[in-house]
């Protein structure tokens, strides 16, 4: 399956901040809306993403004086990007070896998403679960 299909089912709407954010206001943005990661963009380029575990790194270095400074202190600047043409299992191995959980999705360098590790899972156990009923529904006819 093609990440553009996962989009198309999922929604397209990306939470943002600034680079100037503070930390804080992210890590309350994270909260508010139950999501595990924030790209960060200036205008319309995006310059980083800032996961829970950056937040959870920039507390546990800085302490609470970490949420008062900005995002660009603690994101990471040097971000993994999907296309929507990729398919599932691309991009899982991707996220695997590269330890992420989540990729902002481009398309002719503009932000079209953001797919999740959970949101790969979720697309392979409904492949699975479809191949595993097809099965025994060709077995049972037989």
């Amino acid at each position: 399956m093609l990440i553009a299909e996962i989009l198309k089912d999922k929604g397209s709407d990306v939470f943002r901040a600034a680079p100037g954010d503070t930390l804080g206001d992210t890590a309350r943005q994270l909260d508010d809306k139950r999501i595990g990661a924030l790209v960060i963009c200036e205008g319309d380029r995006v310059v980083g993403i800032l996961s829970e575990r950056d937040l959870v790194r920039a507390v546990a270095r800085d302490g609470q004086s970490a949420l008062a400074r900005p995002v660009s202190s603690y994101m990471t600047a040097d971000v993994v990007f999907a296309e929507p043409t990729e398919t599932v299992d691309t991009l899982m191995e991707r996220m695997t070896d590269r330890r992420i959980r989540h990729l902002p999705v481009l398309q002719d360098k503009r932000l079209v998403g953001v797919v999740s590790i959970g949101d790969l899972v979720k697309t392979r156990i409904a492949e699975a679960t479809f191949e595993a009923e097809s099965m025994k529904a060709y077995i049972g006819a037989g």
